[in-house]
């Protein structure tokens, strides 16, 4: 019993090491789309995580990463907006031209999102993916399963890098969620992190 726990110990340590790795990585090379994952919204406004994630989208496509930016995120019963569509919203509110962004608002969390995402972009085969620095493991994992070839380009503002003792909440967070993931398929119910 003691060699299952250390085991699990070792392998949930491993997790967390890697999560920590890859939300260093920040790929910027040309793709065909940066797909922003969502968070939530309120009545059409972003999250302060989300708005995160929306302005490093745009800082990349103003820097020619892709030519279009697809927002994913589903909306919760009583919702006027999905993620999806908030996020679109702002996008073009804050310069991006319109036939520059795409929504595309199912799914209640990233499993759910990205497969939406590949029934909708089945003319796209590589894509950067934007979110918070922790939750990019998982998602780059979740996209690459469904058939696309993913990076990552985290997002380095916002409340959830705002200080070590968040990092590292959201980093063991994310690694149960990735290990959640791989010996399941799915997600959980809402995702990490928590919507600010």
């Amino acid at each position: 019993m003691a060699l299952v726990a250390l085991v699990m110990v070792v392998v949930y340590g491993a997790t967390a090491v890697r999560v920590w790795q890859v939300a260093r990585t920040d790929d910027r090379d040309k793709v065909q789309a940066i797909v922003v994952l969502g968070a939530s919204q309120f009545d059409g406004r972003p999250s302060r995580v989300f708005e995160a994630r929306l302005r490093h989208a745009q800082a990349l496509y103003d820097q020619k990463v892709a030519p279009r930016i697809v927002t994913v995120g589903g909306g919760r019963p009583g919702d006027r907006f999905t993620e999806a569509e908030a996020g679109a919203r702002y996008l073009r509110d804050h310069g991006v031209p319109a036939s520059a962004v795409q929504a595309v608002g199912e799914g209640s969390n990233t499993v759910e999102s990205l497969e939406a995402a590949s029934r909708s972009l089945a003319d796209l085969t590589t894509v950067v993916l934007v979110t918070d620095p922790w939750h990019s493991l998982r998602s780059r994992r979740i996209a690459t399963d469904l058939g696309f070839d993913a990076a990552t380009s985290p997002t380095r503002s916002g409340p959830v890098v705002h200080s070590r003792t968040t990092e590292a909440r959201y980093i063991l967070r994310e690694a149960g969620a990735y290990l959640y993931y791989r010996l399941f398929g799915r997600g959980a119910d809402r995702d990490v992190p928590d919507a600010v």
